[in-house]
């Protein structure tokens, strides 16, 4: 009996041995046509991927076609999108391939070009200065109001320059060439018709962009979102963010801000790592731009630090200008004033404080841009919205703090001016009478002058979050068509107004921010910390000024809307009588039908039908 049971566990041990190999066999006979294939599609990869991708161009360029035939003007927004796309994989493709063929063939040309630089720079000179009276000349005499932006742009340079802290040291070249880039940006966006177009379509697509915010916010927090602001403003702030993270994953935000770069590097003069940041502070904050450049920050000159902060108190970060425009900020407006600041934050910064110094990186070609750690898209919008909390949180505390300690200083101020008979006196008006030269010089209204005077006040002392909600309730008073004054508070100001505002206050630069830039900048760079210190009050002084001549530069281009109610009333509703050439741009830029138009337009009366049987 024993051996029979030994003799089954050793039959049972066989059978179970045959059938793990047979098993066996017959996987690997099944993975045998698997693994070809694998290694067919390893060896031939390259021809796959060429095919999948002509496929999906073909058939990209189809859904093209086919979306510009049966609506060109809904498809614009794609139209706009696949020509950037075609036009910067041409460029990169082209750089690629015959980058060094095209700069062989042009070596003649530059070699002649840098051995006539010295009059060619001269004749260049000449012919912009020229240039820039006779437009001065021809266009102003049309509104000499402009002359006095241009004579507040003038102040600004000269104060810095007074107040410089190397005067001797001063390069104009990025002076001039910065302020230039930032004139013909402003040109562009305010001037002339193709860039009153792009950005105010850009803007729009931007607002529509945000207002997606409301489906995340809205599930959220519900009917939260109608009234109050923390559920209706800072929820755009953490979808931005979000959005910004994954375009640094796909490396589109490296790619844009390097371009940038490049062009305001090689036309000023300034070094690579100096530029990299200030091109980056468009899109990111002042803490965010500096980590692109964090390998090379220990190592950078006093000058070049002191250019990275501007940079940062220059201008506002995506993710904010996303809440700004949620309080019905002119979007193109916004957007305009944060790109035409870079090229002048590093003009002004070179004025404030000059180079002095070699610079380690000015020979430096390949600056290599931080990216991150994520290891997809989804990992990618998850960080974005988890690092967004601080940056929520600081503006939440922030407005609560300076909202209730400036309610304590109005309070205190008209204690103590009740005491000598004068209770009005508040905060506010303080900074009207401090700062209603600044506001004039930009080409402010004499009469509109203290209200953003009060305006400026308000973010350098406080912040531009609560600087930008007075504005806003002023922009809306108006389009509500609320009494101008009423007693003797003004309720609303012009659209010029409000638009050189919006410039004025477009930075970080305010007191409550030198703690965080020193914070961010010295966690990044420990053993700087000490130069930080030293250079944050001028540099948040000259970004202040930055912003200013931004102002300024608005002011001197800004054309204000025709008064369509005026022309429309003057001719007493009888179309006989009214001047077609007046009449023609007010039809079209009221466009009947629309009432956002309507309250633009400024109309005071309920029936549209006369205006538009006069338009007709």
């Amino acid at each position: 009996m024993g051996e029979d049971r030994y003799s089954d566990k050793g039959s049972i041990k066989s059978q179970s041995k045959k059938t793990k190999k047979g098993l066996g066999t017959y996987l690997s006979q099944v993975s045998r046509p698997i693994n070809a294939t694998e290694k067919y599609f390893k060896a031939h990869s390259k021809i796959f991927k060429y095919v999948v991708l002509g496929i999906l161009g073909a058939g990209y360029v189809a859904y093209f076609i086919a979306a510009c035939v049966l609506d060109f003007q809904r498809a614009t927004a794609l139209v706009v999108l696949t020509i950037l796309a075609v036009v910067a994989t041409s460029y990169e493709l082209l750089m690629k391939y015959k980058g060094e063929s095209i700069s062989h063939f042009l070596k003649p040309a530059v070699r002649c070009f840098q051995s006539n630089l010295k009059w060619l720079k001269w004749v260049f000179i000449l012919a912009v200065v020229v240039l820039l009276v006779l437009w001065l000349v021809l266009d102003t005499s049309k509104r000499p109001e402009q002359l006095i932006s241009f004579g507040g742009v003038c102040m600004f340079i000269v104060l810095l320059y007074l107040f410089s802290a190397h005067r001797s040291m001063i390069s104009w070249r990025p002076v001039f060439w910065g302020l230039g880039m930032e004139f013909c940006i402003g040109l562009f966006v305010i001037r002339t018709e193709p860039g009153l177009i792009a950005f105010d379509w850009l803007g729009k697509q931007v607002q529509v962009f945000l207002d997606y915010t409301k489906e995340g916010s809205s599930f959220v927090f519900g009917d939260l979102i109608a009234n109050i602001f923390a559920f209706q403003a800072l929820p755009i702030v953490v979808f931005f963010s979000s959005v910004m993270s994954i375009l640094y994953f796909l490396g589109i935000m490296q790619w844009l801000i390097l371009k940038i770069s490049w062009v305001m590097e090689i036309t000023m003069g300034t070094s690579p790592t100096e530029t990299l940041s200030v091109a980056g502070n468009i899109f990111v904050g002042q803490t965010e731009a500096p980590l692109l450049i964090r390998p090379y920050l220990k190592e950078m000159t006093k000058s070049e630090i002191h250019a990275v902060m501007t940079g940062g108190f220059a201008t506002i970060a995506g993710s904010v200008m996303g809440a700004f425009i949620s309080f019905g900020i002119d979007a193109s407006s916004l957007i305009s004033a944060s790109v035409m600041a870079a090229p002048c934050a590093l003009a002004i910064s070179k004025l404030s404080y000059p180079e002095t110094e070699e610079s380690a990186f000015k020979a430096e070609k390949n600056i290599k841009v931080a990216c991150g750690d994520e290891q997809n898209i989804l990992e990618a919008a998850s960080s974005g919205a988890s690092a967004s909390i601080g940056l929520v949180a600081n503006i939440a505390a922030n407005l609560i703090a300076f909202l209730a300690i400036l309610a304590f200083i109005n309070q205190a101020l008209s204690w103590l001016g009740g005491m000598v008979g004068y209770p009005e006196i508040t905060f506010q008006l303080i900074c009207s009478y401090v700062f209603m030269p600044v506001a004039f010089m930009m080409g402010i209204p004499y009469d509109e002058s203290f209200t953003v005077a009060e305006l400026i006040g308000t973010k350098v002392f406080l912040n531009e979050f609560v600087a930008y909600e007075k504005l806003s309730e002023l922009k809306s008073n108006r389009l509500n068509g609320m009494d101008e004054v009423i007693g003797d508070e003004r309720q609303w100001i012009s659209v010029r107004s409000e638009i050189i505002s919006t410039y004025a206050l477009c930075g970080f630069a305010n007191f409550s921010s030198l703690g965080i830039v020193i914070g961010g900048l010295s966690s990044i760079s420990p053993s700087r910390r000490s130069d930080i210190s030293s250079l944050v009050l001028r540099a948040m002084v000259t970004g202040t000024c930055v912003s200013l001549i931004n102002a300024c530069v608005a002011g001197l281009l800004f054309v204000p809307p025709l008064d369509c109610v005026g022309i429309f009333r003057g001719s007493a509703f009888n179309a006989t009588d009214l001047n077609i050439q007046q009449s023609t741009p007010c039809c079209k830029i009221c466009n009947f039908g629309n009432t956002e138009h309507f309250v633009y337009c400024k109309f005071e009366w309920n029936s549209s039908d006369v205006f538009k049987n006069t338009c007709e």
